[in-house]
């Protein structure tokens, strides 16, 4: 048996890399005591919806965490276990608020992620889908998801207008709800989008994310 007090079931989907993401980050400070096993899932031949991985999250999606430091307790969908972490990992809150002590950027924080759940996952999801996936081409959905992708993305550009994050005071600090959005956003050609070269302040946020080394190894997960 390991002895890694974390087990992530995943696979390389933006959702997947979430969690890497924040692992290798927390994984930079907090050394072993964040140490993770990660055994990938192969989405293409249903293993998420086999009985045993059911049992770990019943709407049959990766990722899901295992924290066998805590009774081998599951958490599944990404929100959840970055918060989960965040509870649990980052003790001294390095890409978190404190919601007692500084609960209007606690506040922000949250609303970003939950725009990303509501939003950028779903839409560019979409987008994906009838870009690569689809049996028919529909130009309509295409327009549509691309159109309504590029939309979110203005929307970030607005917010990030003078920051360098989503969310905290003044230039923002580097949180959970900018990991939790821009794994999305790396795959944005992937989804039919030519270039972000339209949003300005999103590029910038976009190239300091993709320079940080935790950001690069938990991309990289599963191998």
């Amino acid at each position: 048996m390991s002895s890694k007090p974390l087990l992530l079931y995943t696979a390389p989907t933006p959702n997947g890399k979430k969690v890497s993401v924040y692992l290798e980050e927390l994984k930079a400070i907090y050394g072993d005591k964040v140490a993770y096993d990660v055994q990938k899932i192969d989405i293409s031949k249903n293993t998420q919806k086999e009985p045993w991985f059911i049992k770990l999250n019943p709407n049959g999606r990766i990722p899901v965490l295992v924290d066998r430091a805590r009774g081998d307790f599951p958490v599944f969908e990404t929100a959840a276990i970055l918060l989960y972490l965040a509870q649990h990992y980052d003790t001294e809150k390095k890409f978190v608020f404190d919601a007692a002590t500084q609960p209007n950027d606690w506040s922000e924080m949250l609303q970003w992620m939950f725009f990303a759940h509501g939003g950028v996952g779903p839409m560019q999801g979409q987008a994906n889908h009838f870009n690569r996936f689809a049996p028919e081409d529909i130009p309509y959905a295409k327009k549509r998801y691309i159109d309504e992708t590029k939309r979110l993305y203005k929307v970030m550009d607005i917010r990030l207008e003078g920051r360098d994050y989503l969310a905290g005071p003044g230039r923002g600090q580097c949180t959970i709800a900018d990991f939790n959005v821009f794994p999305w956003t790396k795959s944005y050609s992937f989804a039919g989008i030519e270039s972000i070269d339209e949003f300005p302040n999103f590029k910038k946020w976009f190239d300091r994310m993709d320079a940080r080394e935790g950001v690069k190894a938990g991309l990289a997960v599963p191998a």
